[in-house]
């Protein structure tokens, strides 16, 4: 299932350019901290992340650029 930023987001950690590394989701009312970026990748204008949050959810989590919006997806 994937949902866009509506109550869902992400909290990421931008140096150089923005959306660097994911720190922290806030899913279905719950605010997860994310323990462990287990891959990530780029394709054209989008940043992809697998990350696990403390509590052993997986999560792939993509930023697309040119949206400016993140897509959560839970797995």
């Amino acid at each position: 299932m994937v949902l866009l930023m509506s109550s869902n987001s992400v909290e990421c950690r931008s140096g150089y350019t923005y959306a660097e590394r994911p720190t922290a989701i806030n899913w279905e009312g719950a605010h997860l901290l994310i323990s462990e970026i287990e891959s990530r990748w780029r394709t054209p204008g989008c940043n992809h992340f697998r990350a696990r949050t403390e509590d052993g959810r997986t999560f792939e989590l993509s930023y697309i650029e040119q949206e400016d919006e993140w897509h959560i997806a839970s797995l």
